[in-house]
């Protein structure tokens, strides 16, 4: 990725705000969706480690017109219960690649003996000790609780379940590359990106274990060699990663903390194990935290502070866009989208602004107008893409929208910001490399 700065935000802005998110998944039908009452009831709380139940409900098979396989539910299936992964658009999660001797060049020992790497050898003593190796053991309530599950909030749940694992997976294939790559140049660092791969498998494994109670599952194999890769360069790889991790915590804690208040709408075991999953994307933010201050020209000067501006708009702008056109999840776990995403960016921005040089001000007035007004013209593009135009009237029809949105992020961004950063990091300026 070689944008120039000014390039770069409007063509990733454009990448944002142009696609449908909804497009090329089926999510027909989903509009008459009104919070249902008493659709589950409280499941039971974890406890000794049970068998996982086959795949005892064999879904019913049918042929589509074009020959494909399919479900009860409308999913292509690549095989019985292997489920076809959703078509990539430009806002599901993907994978992502690098320039790998670019990030020798960042952490070779030899190339950079001054790279400060006490608090580096310190995460890595603390990703050894694994606080989560006994903690993703399922029992017997996670196939009680989805076979509860029904109707048009079982394919949301599904489809929250595959986004959920193909983004834990995307984490593992990099980190483990990076670890794969550095282990010469840098043994410390490899090991903990290594471990942090060790994570992310696990969460996409339960989560992948999870899909096969609604009797599906990705075939994870299959997309590692099928998935088209996005290239980002390093340093924006440790921006937009250490983001994913602490929105990651942020988003997960949330949920925990409302459906232990509220559990009555607990739909799924799965929830009450995010007490402790999170503290695993906390982790991997705080490493990211000490790679950023080991490398202090990604905090500091001009570049540094509209690239901080930049990502920290760009996770904000996606999240609050996808969720509220998925508000029908939330709403089934009683909670209200908009509150629950604004708190997420609230937290995540506070955190943020610990380590990164400006973030954006989400409190300065007009902000959260000019989100809620996206979704808005969002919610058009989805009417348009529902409807049954010809394709080149649907594009017109889009336009005015498109334009609106691109408007609207261009505004975000050049709205008053926060100038930040922590005092050790700016003084870490004066290393030499």
């Amino acid at each position: 990725m070689t944008w120039t700065l000014t390039s770069g935000v409007i063509h990733a802005f454009w990448v944002l705000c142009t696609r449908n998110p909804l497009a090329d998944e089926d999510w027909a039908g989903y509009a008459a969706l009104t919070r249902p009452g008493g659709h589950a009831t409280r499941v039971a709380r974890r406890g000794a480690a049970q068998p996982v139940r086959a795949m005892a409900d064999t879904p019913t098979l049918e042929k589509a017109k074009s020959g494909e396989m399919v479900d009860s539910l409308g999913y292509k299936l690549m095989r019985p219960g292997v489920k076809v992964a959703a078509k990539e658009t430009l806002l599901t999660p993907r994978f992502y690649t690098t320039d790998f001797d670019e990030v020798d060049e960042i952490f070779n020992l030899k190339k950079n003996p001054n790279l400060p790497m006490e608090e580096l050898d310190a995460m890595l003593e603390e990703f050894r000790k694994d606080y989560n190796q006994k903690h993703f053991v399922r029992n017997e309530g996670f196939s009680e609780a989805a076979d509860a599950i029904q109707g048009d909030l079982r394919k949301i749940f599904i489809e929250f379940l595959e986004r959920s694992c193909t983004a834990e997976f995307s984490g593992f294939l990099l980190y483990k590359e990076l670890g794969r790559r550095l282990k010469d140049s840098n043994p410390c660092v490899a090991e903990i990106f290594t471990l942090l791969a060790r994570d992310e498998a696990r969460h996409a494994g339960f989560i992948n274990k999870a899909l096969s109670d609604f009797n599906l599952a990705l075939d994870l194999g299959f997309l590692t060699k099928n998935r088209t890769y996005t290239f980002f360069k390093p340093k924006f790889i440790i921006y937009a990663t250490y983001l994913s991790e602490k929105i990651g915590y942020w988003r997960y804690i949330t949920m925990y903390r409302h459906l232990q208040r509220n559990p009555d709408n607990q739909l799924y075991p799965m929830f009450e194990y995010f007490e402790n999953w999170c503290q695993d994307e906390n982790r991997h933010g705080d490493f990211l935290t000490a790679v950023l201050k080991a490398r202090p020209e990604l905090l500091n000067g001009l570049e540094a502070r509209l690239w901080s501006r930049f990502f920290c708009l760009s996770v904000y702008i996606t999240m609050y866009l996808n969720d509220h056109a998925r508000h029908y999840f939330y709403e089934a776990l009683g909670l209200n989208t908009t509150q629950f995403d604004r708190h997420v960016i609230l937290e995540t921005n506070n955190a943020t602004e610990r380590v990164f040089p400006e973030v954006p001000d989400i409190e300065a007035p007009g902000f959260w107008d000019r989100m809620d007004r996206m979704v808005g013209y969002n919610t058009k593009l989805v009417e348009i893409d529902n409807n049954d135009a010809p394709e080149w009237l649907k594009k017109v029809q889009k336009a005015p929208y498109i334009e609106r949105i691109l408007a609207e992020c261009l505004q975000l961004f050049f709205m008053p910001t926060k100038r930040t950063g922590s005092l050790d990091i700016e003084g870490a300026k004066n290393y030499v490399y």
